[in-house]
């Protein structure tokens, strides 16, 4: 991990906070960005690269769990609370919501430095999971309409005869766009496009059976 891989966002209405966290991140050859409300974190520009969010729950202009809450739907990098009021309920909310940790000040920095590299590596994971999604919808769209109808009957676990009678064409017109399919999605085996068809969600409306023959 280099300083330049990586960002770790502070939010913390506190500057002697903020400027002690900054110097230690700094001694671990971490690159920081510091905020002292939820407002200001949310209205900045944000380098995008895998990313620990250090979040205060007392924040000035919001509760840092309502903030944590807010941005769950979005793309937000992993949360590491640290608060001088802590409480079950509260870390068990943050928990459950997905933060990494809840620290309660003072913490060790031996401590705030693991969750920190946890929330990244999380994050860092998180990113190459939707790059990979991203790139399979991009094959995805690359199928004609009628590939994109053999799809989801060939990963169903018809027969190629089966399927073909589904569409009413035959055998060999349905293993040329099998064929076509297997390339486009770049799926080496029957097993590599049945897990790319659920990565994408695509229904499958067939399940092992003898399909209608329009033979």
């Amino acid at each position: 991990m280099t300083v330049d891989d990586h960002i770790v966002f502070i939010v913390d209405d506190d500057l002697r906070v903020r400027e002690a966290l900054g110097e230690l991140l700094a001694s671990h050859g971490m690159r920081a960005a510091a905020f002292a409300s939820a407002g200001d974190y949310i209205g900045a520009d944000k380098p995008n690269m895998p990313a620990c969010l250090i979040l205060d729950v007392e924040l000035p202009d919001i509760n840092g769990l309502d903030l944590q809450k807010q941005i769950a739907d979005g793309d937000h990098p992993p949360i590491v609370f640290v608060t001088g009021h802590g409480d079950i309920p509260s870390s068990v909310r943050a928990i459950k919501r997905g933060a990494v940790d809840f620290l309660t000040k003072p913490f060790s920095d031996a401590d705030l430095m693991a969750a920190i590299h946890a929330a990244i590596a999380q994050d860092r994971e998180a990113r190459a999971a939707r790059a990979e999604l991203g790139a399979l919808r991009e094959r995805y769209l690359e199928l004609t309409p009628r590939e994109r109808e053999v799809l989801p009957l060939v990963v169903s676990g018809l027969l190629n005869k089966q399927a073909a009678a589904e569409l009413g064409i035959s055998e060999v017109t349905l293993e040329i766009h099998r064929r076509n399919v297997m390339q486009k999605m770049a799926a080496p085996s029957l097993a590599d496009l049945v897990r790319i068809a659920e990565r994408l969600a695509i229904p499958v409306t067939h399940s092992r059976r003898t399909a209608r023959s329009r033979e």
